[in-house]
C-alpha cells in the first residue's frame, strides 16, 4: 500500500459537502475529457491516439519518445503502447526510428500529417482550457481548500 494511501485510509468517510466537491471536480474533468475526445473523433482519431501524439510532441526536455516513455506517460502496459503506436503509424501520423544513442530503443516521431492534426486539436483544446474551464479550476480549488491543515508545532 502506498504511503499516501495508508494515511488517507485512516479517515473513514467524507462529509456530504466533500462528496459534492469531489463530484463537481470529477464532473468538470469529465467535461474537459469529453470535449477533447469528441474533437479527436471528429478528426478520425481515437482519444488515446490523440493523447499519444501529444505525448510524443510534448515530451519534456531530456526525454526521448520511446515506447517505454510513452507507456509511462499514457499509463499503459508496454505491449499495449506498442499496439497504439502501430495504429498511429498505420494512419501515417507517426513513424518509428532507431535511437542513435541506444540501439535497443526505438523512437517515435510525428509525421507532418501527425503534427498537423495534433496542432489543430491542440489549438482547440488550449482555447477551451483558457476560456471555459475556470469551473474546473474552481472545483479543484474548493477540494484543495478543504485539505486538513498541519498541526502547529508547540512553541
Amino acid at each position: 500500500m502506498a504511503k499516501n494511501e495508508s494515511r488517507t485510509l485512516r479517515r473513514k468517510s467524507l462529509t456530504l459537502s466533500e462528496y459534492r466537491k469531489l463530484s463537481e471536480f470529477r464532473y468538470q474533468i469529465r467535461r474537459f475529457l469529453r470535449f477533447s475526445e469528441d474533437n479527436a473523433r471528429a478528426r478520425g482519431l481515437e482519444p488515446q491516439q490523440h493523447q499519444t501524439l501529444l505525448a510524443i510532441k510534448g515530451a519534456p526536455p531530456g526525454e526521448e519518445p520511446t515506447i517505454a516513455f510513452l507507456a509511462k506517460r499514457m499509463q499503459l502496459a508496454h505491449h499495449t503502447m506498442v499496439e497504439l503506436v502501430d495504429r498511429v503509424v498505420e494512419k501515417g501520423l507517426a513513424e518509428r526510428k532507431p535511437s542513435s544513442t541506444d540501439r535497443r530503443s526505438t523512437l517515435v516521431h510525428l509525421t507532418p500529417a501527425g503534427a498537423k492534426v495534433l496542432g489543430e486539436l491542440s489549438v482547440l483544446t488550449y482555447a477551451e482550457i483558457q476560456t471555459k474551464f475556470v469551473e474546473l479550476m474552481d472545483a479543484l480549488q474548493r477540494v484543495i481548500d478543504d485539505r486538513p491543515q498541519p498541526l502547529e508545532k508547540s512553541k
